[in-house]
């Protein structure tokens, strides 16, 4: 279980920043031909947006291979079926709460 918390936690923070979930979003669209035309879609510098490849390529979510000298990018392994189990588990739990809070405000209605 600490694996797979391991890999829920480095997927939860490769995608808790804004420019890396654009930056699969843009990967899902096309595979970039270099990390130079992946930075064109970004205003930042190349140094920046290899750090945030980075963050997605050790969390699965993105891999990179280097040919020559031009780095190509595309989407990972990873599917993130982890994260998406984990919601709904979590989305569940929250709409059973709910439920019960719905039971409760129903049967106490009009007492005082």
């Amino acid at each position: 279980m600490v694996q797979s918390s391991s890999h829920l936690d480095r997927s939860f923070g490769a995608l808790s920043d804004p420019t890396r979930r654009a930056i699969l979003m843009r990967l899902g669209k096309s595979e970039a031909s270099s990390m130079g035309s992946l930075s064109e879609h970004f205003e930042m510098t190349l140094t920046g947006l290899q750090k945030h490849v980075r963050v997605l390529e050790e969390a699965g979510l993105v891999t990179t291979e280097k040919v020559g000298r031009v780095r190509h990018c595309r989407l990972g392994p990873r599917k993130l079926e982890d994260v998406a189990k984990w919601m709904t588990a979590y989305r569940t739990l929250l709409e059973q709460r709910l439920d019960h809070l719905e039971d409760f405000l129903e049967r106490t209605k009009g007492t005082p």
